[in-house]
């Protein structure tokens, strides 16, 4: 693996971050490029997009590939971000997860050697292949003194400066790509290179890991159908962690699962349940449930992997997801949108309407029966139309738990294609309806609150009519109207006229240049040519905004 441990010279250390720079600036470009038709030899096709588009995804994984572990770790990342880059690329990255090459035994007999020092001579055997390598480490199976068989996680060596390095370099061109009008609209990237930086320096320390590990085992401890391993505390440390090795069957290997005798469905299911549960019940999930981290134990029982990310959701976050629920429950996409804005998902200062609607027609897909199997994936793309017309942002609260929400809807599918996490969803998000899904009286407070201040306001009307009465008479009272669908019915029209204006001048050069090229003189019909340079460029531009505005006018619908 390229790119391992941090180069010595000046050189060295002023070409990465060059090298960083040089890739942002290429992938900007290339996906520039890939978004407009002209660029398409022989027409644009939708087969032709695609085709451009793995292409642009393969180059941009070996990158990252090249780069090492950092980057692997951010494609990760950006791999269940469907809304910073394209579908293609999103499933390109996710591969990042199966395809990195293990370091030699040696560098692991060195590493254990530091780390543990006497505690050393407790491993009485241990496998030279690795069990699997992933980007910040790789796991040998071992055997102690004990008897106990267990899994040894070691660090790859001078992680932690190449990660501060690259992160660095990440967040000096999340910053300027921010500052730029087109690239930075409706996205913080900025936050999104903070949470990389917060995120992946924090999986660096196994002894966190460890943590995270036996409070998510205490989670499940009574349910004997959810596995976690144990920690072996006194053969952990800052860059090695011990676990009890629990084997089991790779959780996308169906004729596996099937000839050991276990229901893929039920396993679905199970794993569904257990998340949910995280959600809803815990608030403490694990943020990476990719294939590699999930496996089946030969009694049907799910095993958990891989604990170095973890999300936790808040108490204030909990509340609010509990009214979001209600909401959608209630089909009341106005109450969804304010709960929305109110959690910072969608940003105050808009016009609402098209976003309604938008949300409208989500909840009456998501909720009426016969549930969707890819539910998930076709409204997550419905709202990735729209990005690019309303400033939709994600707080770094939410983005583990919709990016672990996105990858367990693939693998339940991969294991009973008739899989639906939302009907399975159902009556695990029972206890949000409740106000902070503490207590059924919660609910009773809730409305009571909610009584109380609708009584308080309809007390208030004939005070406030008698106020706005008395304004109308004196002349102060002002009116403002807001005219969101106006501005953007007015906004296609001043571009409709443009590109008519625009097309009329295109013709009149062509018959211009027609006329001079078979006249006596037909060098000179280079000049309305070169004239009708400019004027085609900005008629295919404003062709590119109209095309915009109808994409998202078909997903915001009629006006309600």
């Amino acid at each position: 693996m390229a790119a391992l441990t941090l180069p010595g010279g000046g050189l060295a250390r002023l070409g990465r971050p060059l090298r960083i720079w040089r890739l942002a600036l290429q992938l900007l470009v290339g996906l520039w490029w890939d978004s407009r038709r002209w660029t398409y030899r022989g027409g644009w096709t939708a087969e032709r997009a695609a085709a451009r588009q793995r292409r642009r995804a393969r180059w941009l994984t070996a990158q990252f590939l090249e780069l090492g572990s950092a980057f692997i770790k951010v494609g990760q990342l950006l791999s269940a971000r469907p809304d910073v880059l394209p579908a293609d690329v999103v499933e390109e990255l996710a591969h990042l997860q199966d395809r990195v090459p293990a370091f030699p035994f040696a560098v692991v007999e060195s590493i254990l050697e530091q780390e543990l020092g006497e505690r050393r001579a407790e491993i009485i055997d241990i496998e030279v292949d690795p069990l699997g390598s992933a980007s910040l480490a790789q796991v040998h199976r071992a055997s102690l003194r004990s008897g106990r068989q267990v899994v040894f996680k070691v660090q790859r060596l001078g992680l932690e400066r190449l990660f501060r390095l690259d992160l660095e370099v990440l967040q000096q061109v999340a910053a300027a790509v921010q500052r730029h009008p087109v690239w930075g609209r409706g996205r913080d990237w900025v936050g999104i290179a903070k949470e990389c930086r917060r995120v992946l320096l924090r999986e660096l320390d196994f002894r966190l890991e460890a943590e995270h590990a036996a409070r998510f085992r205490q989670q499940f401890l009574d349910d004997p159908l959810i596995r976690i391993p144990a920690v072996v505390w006194e053969l952990s440390s800052r860059r090695v962690l011990c676990l009890d090795y629990v084997p089991g069957i790779k959780i996308t290997d169906r004729p596996a699962l099937l000839a050991a005798g276990v229901n893929p469905a039920a396993v679905a299911e199970k794993g569904a349940a257990s998340y949910l549960q995280q959600l809803v019940r815990f608030g403490f999930f694990h943020a990476d449930p990719h294939p590699g981290n999930l496996a089946v134990a030969a009694d049907g029982a799910l095993i958990y992997y891989d604990f170095g990310m973890m999300g936790q959701i808040s108490e204030r976050l909990r509340s609010r997801l509990g009214r979001m629920v209600r909401a959608a429950a209630a089909r009341d996409a106005s109450a969804l949108v304010e709960e929305l804005q109110q959690a910072g998902v969608i940003a105050t200062a808009i016009d609402p309407g098209p976003v309604r609607r938008l949300v409208r027609l989500m909840l009456t897909e998501a909720l009426t029966p016969p549930f969707d199997t890819s539910v998930l994936d076709r409204l997550s793309g419905d709202l990735y139309d729209l990005v690019y017309g309303q400033p939709f942002r994600l707080p770094p609260e939410l983005i583990f738990v919709m990016r672990a929400l996105s990858t367990f809807e693939g693998v339940g599918r991969s294991l009973d294609p008739a899989f639906s996490l939302v009907a399975i969803a159902r009556p695990y998000l029972l206890p949000l309806m409740t106000a902070g899904g503490t207590g059924p009286n919660d609910l009773f407070n809730e409305l009571t609150r909610q009584a109380a201040d609708v009584g308080s306001r309809a007390l208030g009307i004939p005070r406030r009519l008698d106020e706005s009465l008395s304004r109308i008479e004196q002349g102060d009272l002002q009116v403002q109207i807001r005219a969101g669908e106006t501005d953007r019915l007015l906004r296609r029209l001043a571009l409709a006229q443009q590109s008519a204006g625009q097309s009329f001048l295109l013709g009149a050069l062509g018959v211009a240049a027609a006329l001079l090229a078979a006249g006596p003189r037909p060098m000179y019909t280079v000049v309305p040519l070169l004239l009708g340079l400019p004027v085609g460029w900005g008629w295919l531009r404003v062709q590119g905004r109209l095309r915009r505005d109808g994409r998202i006018d078909q997903i915001a619908g009629p006006p309600a």
